[in-house]
């Protein structure tokens, strides 16, 4: 993925969920879950769980399997907690690794194991952190958009986006936590989809890296995208 847009990127996250659409429906149920257990069934009064269920339509999850999943979740004995490793990778890139788990000793060891590995060092809270910056990212395929790059602009920023780019065959949208939301709803709302949608941790500095160190650093993030109880890996690769 080295050089290659953001796009280019999507596609390829895009084609892992076909391959493993299981495995991934499965973790974006436990984060239902979660959502669920920490402010109830009813997205209308719960923002996590209307951003989970974003992040569920951005994966084609099916909207009767997003209701079965809540309703379950509404009588589930199940409980995870919610933890965040951070760390470094092949060549100094910063990387933040969020899990979900029922057992924090299996997946600490686990995530250690992937680090390890690749020549990485598992850090402590906060050592990478502060190179990120918590955003919501939502993208858009152009040819599938019905509006026109400055009306689609006009729409999201009126609804409280911060910033909107143009890459290729894509329109990025980038908002604060707290209206991602909002700009998600005004989207849906008319008839606009979106092929990614979710609150991120986007880097303020990126590093790069040369075709070696690049095929070592994506060997290093399909480990941990593989293992169940990560939900979402982040890094400052450009």
């Amino acid at each position: 993925m080295s050089g290659h847009s953001k796009w280019h990127n999507i596609q390829a996250r895009k084609g892992k969920v076909d391959a493993a659409r299981g495995k991934i429906f499965t973790k974006l149920g436990r984060e239902l879950l979660i959502a669920v257990k920490e402010g109830g069934p009813d997205p209308a009064g719960n923002s996590k769980l209307k951003n989970v269920i974003s992040k569920c339509k951005a994966a084609n999850m099916p909207n009767d399997t997003i209701n079965n999943a809540i309703k379950k979740a509404s009588s589930s004995n199940e409980n995870y907690e919610e933890i965040t490793y951070e760390g470094y990778g092949p060549n100094g890139v910063a990387i933040i690794i969020e899990a979900s788990t029922d057992n924090k000793n299996r997946t600490a060891a686990d995530v250690r194991h992937v680090f390890s590995k690749a020549g990485g060092n598992l850090g402590t809270t906060g050592c990478v952190s502060y190179m990120f910056n918590k955003k919501g990212i939502i993208v858009v395929e152009k040819e599938k958009s019905p509006m026109d790059e400055e009306e689609l602009m006009m729409l999201v920023l009126d609804a409280g986006a911060e910033d909107f780019s143009t890459e290729e065959e894509i329109y990025e949208i980038e908002t604060a936590p707290s209206d991602f939301s909002n700009v998600v709803e005004k989207l849906e709302e008319n008839g606009i989809e979106y092929v990614e949608a979710e609150i991120q941790m986007v880097p303020t500095t990126t590093v790069s890296l040369d075709e070696k160190g690049a095929e070592k650093l994506e060997r290093m993030i399909e480990k941990l995208e593989e293992l169940d109880d990560v939900a979402n890996v982040y890094h400052n690769w450009k």
